[in-house]
């Protein structure tokens, strides 16, 4: 009897491997041969379900959006406006090994992305959507200028997790500096 197999769980697990080693080398050192061996697979292997190096890039970077916005929607948006946003920030930080991988990957595509029109038409789109529903759950919670708050939060974000991962001993002042602007923002 022939073997089933899983054709999506694989390229999941392929983009994987090439997600840990975007966050550990950076995307220069990427090459279907070395997501093969991360992924315990041969070359060959590995083009049975991506038909080149841009396919899978692209692939793993939708990949690490959806686990972004898998590990926001689990946030408490019934608690108090200012420690839901708290909350939210946080998912995206480098707080712990699993969000530092994910943050180095996330900035090793976003640069990559500068010179690559399908990648940054993915960061694009994840980013539009998840601006989007941040406003849109900030004008159901009677957030003035929600747009304008949402992109505020997001660039919060973004910068603390960039400072984040090449200053890991500035974390508190960090966390403090998110609170001292979250405050501000939702006195």
């Amino acid at each position: 009897m022939p073997k089933t197999v899983d054709r999506p769980e694989q390229r999941r697990q392929i983009g994987a491997a090439l997600l840990a080693l975007a966050a550990e080398r950076g995307l220069d050192q990427i090459s279907v041969r070395t997501v093969a061996a991360a992924s315990g697979r041969s070359a060959g292997a590995v083009q049975k379900y991506f038909r080149s190096k841009e396919e899978m890039l692209v692939f793993a970077a939708e990949l690490a959006g959806e686990r972004i916005e898998e590990r926001m929607s689990r946030v408490d948006t019934g608690l108090p406006l200012r420690e839901a946003l708290r909350a939210l920030v946080r998912t995206v930080l480098p707080l712990d090994e699993e969000r530092r991988a994910e943050a180095a990957a996330q900035l090793a595509f976003a640069v990559h992305a500068a010179h690559h029109p399908r990648l940054a038409a993915i960061r694009r789109q994840v980013d539009r959507d998840v601006r989007d529903a941040l406003a849109a759950w900030l004008e159901d919670a009677a957030c003035p200028h929600a747009g304008a708050a949402a992109d505020a939060v997001i660039a919060l974000g973004d910068g603390l997790a960039l400072r984040m991962l090449y200053d890991p001993a500035g974390h508190e002042a960090l966390l403090d500096a998110l609170d001292r602007t979250l405050d501000a923002l939702v006195p």
